[in-house]
């Protein structure tokens, strides 16, 4: 009796020795603990993995004592023996398949076991593989699952990620402790699909973890400043064609020099127009804008001057920003001419010649203070932060107003699925007007600490390989349009320090996604969204990719499929989130916030949704012909094309039929197309008549919008003009 209160009072000594010295060293913060009181007397913690001082962290700062599962060969070594005298310890064997029933077993006893899925420290910085084998213990064992997150330990000697990130001695380390729930899995399936849903299922739960955790209630600029902090103020992380890269320093001292010039174009909170190309200084334009409280709105230059008029309107611009060199270089004289009409237009130059020594000193100033302040006051998370403007392939273009708090959401709804590390070099050759190229192929990197290298067209088939090549890029963004093009023409070693392809604003080819695999030996991550959400929704990631679907839908992100009359299998697509915009501008209501209903923003896009959470597009609403009363995607008609003639492009659009109500036109750039050998491949894949077209129009160039995208506006003009 005396030896165990002897043993129990050393321990508690030495734990309290511990947990002053991590809280001097480490500033060590936990948050949640209400949450763990919640998790009752059975409960799997489940916690992510990022370096050797975790389990010791746990075990002082967790309020009882938890029984460890720990790997056996691990529990023999001679560092850990000194920390299993704190804790209750249960070996296991990896090998012995009896290992994981034992530990159900134990568990049905009343008891809290901490597990770290992932079986190893990250060598990545994010999540990795998470094994089927705790979720299966949660499941039978009938427990709660209490998810908790370690951060800052990463950045610590004591991680496997030296080299990959900036290490340093004493970072803050933060433990949060989520609420517990359950595993929720179907009770009609059972055995070795059961074990697998129960993996996937606590993965969704890990990387759901890491996605609530992650901050979000600040501004984009506030977000630069702690990845300036996290990763080093020299360290380099924008690039562009002119060779001269900025550091976290440079680009932040450029932004505060800039912006304090920019903000006097528009008030607080008021929008600026920026027609700039992929280059260094489109970034510090953007971050200009944003350190003092402007809103950039992100003109597409490439949809011609009618439609970046009705841009202005809608967003209601009094200026405009571009350069005299890139208006010189693309040819836009013309459209910046008749924007001037109804806007101020702001070179970029004149700006730049106006800076004095005493604004540099002032930025300089603002820089080593590394914080802002706008009248007095912090910059709301939930304000406007940026506009873009829909495509206007199906129409007039709507500006979408976003928040800092939706685009940092999916800035970290895309993080907690995918690892960037500043390792990396992100080769973005889509537009900044463009949400998939801003969010993803700048924002998301760019807090990551990866470098990103500009381009400023991504229809430069050969250069884009070779640059690729030259800048050793280790991860690219594009459309199918783009990702085929460069396919054509890149030697095969172009793409060789590339791991990976991401995929969107369009459908990929199976002969685009065949081509990269059998060439460069890459896989094509295809994701889908829209601008209005900032813009992923799912995402193909390297742990979970299923070809032929656009992937899983991302953390934070609920869903709602409402029927569509005449489609049987899925529906219209209606989702909810952090990162769903404010709302949008329209051209015949200047400046008025038109926000999303209630329930949701409706995507427009048919889909299903399979057991594992893949989905999968059928086509647009909007896109589905109804001929003699059956419903028709579209989509499927171009696929089938697409299928036949895999070098060509294709758009499939309706016209009224007066006997079936519409009929559907094939637009192909394909000069050998014929319908009755298109009519012969749909039968033969055993299709219905009903998707073959009523015509075949060919044409010299398909008309594309800037991002990539067919122009089905500009191809319904076509035919119209035609008749």
């Amino acid at each position: 009796m005396a030896s165990s209160r002897n043993g129990s009072l050393f321990e508690a000594v030495v734990k309290g020795l511990l947990r002053l010295v991590l809280r001097l060293a480490y500033r060590v913060e936990v948050r949640g603990l209400d949450n763990y009181a919640q998790a009752g007397p059975r409960a799997v913690i489940v916690v992510n993995h990022v370096s050797f001082l975790d389990a010791v962290l746990l075990a002082v700062f967790l309020p009882v004592k938890p029984m460890f599962a720990i790997d056996r060969r691990i529990a023999k070594a001679w560092w850990v023996r000194p920390f299993l005298a704190l804790v209750d310890a249960f070996p296991m064997d990896p090998t012995n398949p009896m290992a994981t029933k034992a530990l159900i077993k134990e568990m049905r006893h009343d008891r809290h076991c901490v597990i770290f899925p992932e079986g190893r420290i990250t060598v990545t910085g994010a999540l990795m593989k998470v094994y089927e084998g705790p979720g299966l213990v949660a499941d039978k064992a009938e427990a709660m699952v209490v998810p908790v997150r370690i951060d800052g330990a990463q950045y610590t000697p004591f991680s496997r990620l030296r080299g990959k990130v900036r290490i340093r001695r004493f970072p803050k380390i933060t433990l949060t402790v989520l609420e517990p729930r359950r595993l929720d899995l179907p009770a009609e399936v059972g055995g070795r699909e059961r074990r697998r849903l129960a993996g996937l299922a606590l993965y969704d739960l890990m990387s759901g973890m890491i996605f609530e955790t992650c901050e979000r209630r600040q501004s984009l600029f506030d977000a630069l400043l702690d990845a300036r902090a996290i990763h080093g103020r020299r360290l380099p992380v924008v690039e562009d064609v002119e060779r001269a890269p900025l550091t976290f320093n440079g680009l932040v001292l450029g932004a505060l020099v800039l912006g304090r010039r920019l903000a006097a174009l528009a008030p607080r909170g008021g929008a600026v127009g920026v027609m700039l190309p992929n280059a260094n200084a489109a970034v510090a334009t953007f971050y200009g804008l944003q350190a003092f409280g402007r809103v950039p709105a992100m003109l597409n230059f490439s949809a011609g001057a009618g439609n970046m008029l009705s841009a202005i309107r809608a967003a209601k611009l009094d200026t405009v920003v571009t350069s005299r060199r890139f208006v010189d270089q693309a040819n836009l004289a013309d459209a910046v001419a008749a924007l001037a009409d109804a806007v101020r237009v702001v070179y970029l130059e004149d700006v730049r010649d106006a800076i004095t020594w005493r604004h540099k000193l002032l930025g300089l100033a603002d820089r080593f203070r590394a914080w802002h302040l706008h009248a007095g006051q912090r910059i709301d998370p939930d304000e406007a932060a940026l506009i873009l403007f829909t495509s206007g392939s199906e129409g007039t273009p709507k500006g979408v107003v976003l928040s800092h708090a939706n685009l940092l959401a999916n800035r970290h709804q895309l993080g907690s699925r995918i690892d960037f590390t500043p390792r990396d070099t992100v080769f973005n050759a889509l537009p900044l007007f463009h949400s998939f190229g801003l969010t993803g192929g700048l924002l998301l990197p760019l807090m990551c600490g990866a470098r990103v290298f500009l381009y400023p067209s991504p229809l430069h088939y050969r250069i884009v390989p070779a640059l690729v090549y030259d800048t050793n890029a280790t991860v690219m963004f594009g459309t199918d349009t783009f990702l085929s093009g460069y396919a054509r023409v890149a030697h095969p070693y172009d793409f060789h320090a590339v791991r990976y392809v991401f995929a969107g604003a369009e459908k990929v080819r199976e002969q685009t996604r065949r081509v990269w695999a059998d060439v460069f030996g890459l896989r094509i991550l295809e994701g889908y969204g829209a601008t209005e959400t900032a813009p992923v929704i799912a995402a193909n990631t390297p742990m979970h990719a299923r070809p032929g679907t656009v992937g899983r839908l991302l953390p934070g992100i609920e869903h709602d499929l409402e029927p569509v009359e005449g489609i049987d299998d899925g529906g219209r697509l209606v989702v909810r989130g952090p990162n769903v915009m404010r709302g949008y501008l329209r051209a015949e209501a200047p400046g008025e916030l038109d926000p999303p209903p209630p329930e949701g923003y409706d995507t427009g896009d048919i889909v299903t949704i399979d057991a594992d959470g893949f989905v999968t597009i059928q086509g647009r609403a909007k896109r589905f012909a109804k001929i003699a009363g059956e419903m028709v995607s579209l989509g499927a008609v171009e696929a089938q094309a697409a299928a036949l003639w895999p070098d060509h492009r294709h758009a499939a659009v309706t016209r009224p039929d007066d006997r079936k109500g519409e009929q559907i036109v094939l637009v192909t750039d394909n000069p050998d197309a014929d319908r009755d050998a298109l009519a012969r491949h749909v039968k033969d894949q055993g299709l219905t008549e009903l998707m073959v077209p009523r015509d075949v129009h060919v044409t010299a160039d398909l008309p594309l919008l800037g991002t990539g995208k067919v122009d089905y506006a500009g191809v319904a003009a076509l035919l119209d003009g035609d008749g």
